[in-house]
């Protein structure tokens, strides 16, 4: 097996609520329909697909977990300094996310913290 490219399928309730938000966040938009709105991240532009709930579920024959309630997946975006970590920090929240464990060292040279968008999918802004 030798894929081309990987990038993940998430689902929300909202459609316009997760645009803004990850607009807001500062991500890269990669297009939207009536069925899901599409961010590229990071330097290697991977892709992270919002699908609505109703929508994924009907095109995959396997249980979604609530994302409030359990995740699958915890995604890490990098930062360069615990400054910017701060800042993402404020910025989440000022977008309307969730802080699930505020700004912290933890071991020798790690800071970070996690968040959780609207639909409750579960980033971890990290510095190390």
């Amino acid at each position: 097996m030798k894929p081309r490219k990987i990038w993940s399928n998430l689902t929300v309730s909202d459609l316009d609520r997760t645009t803004k938000f990850y607009s807001a966040l500062g991500f890269k938009s990669n297009g939207r329909s009536s069925d899901l709105t599409s961010f590229f991240v990071g330097e290697d532009n991977f892709i992270i697909h919002f699908f609505l709930t109703e929508k994924l579920k009907a095109n995959v024959d396997i249980e979604i977990s609530d994302a409030h309630i359990a995740n699958e997946i915890i995604f890490t975006l990098s930062a360069e300094s615990q400054d910017e970590v701060d800042k993402w920090a404020a910025e989440v929240e000022s977008a309307g996310g969730k802080i699930v464990s505020a700004p912290a060292e933890f071991g020798e040279g790690y800071y970070g913290f996690v968040f959780a968008d609207p639909d409750g999918h579960k980033f971890n802004v990290f510095y190390m």
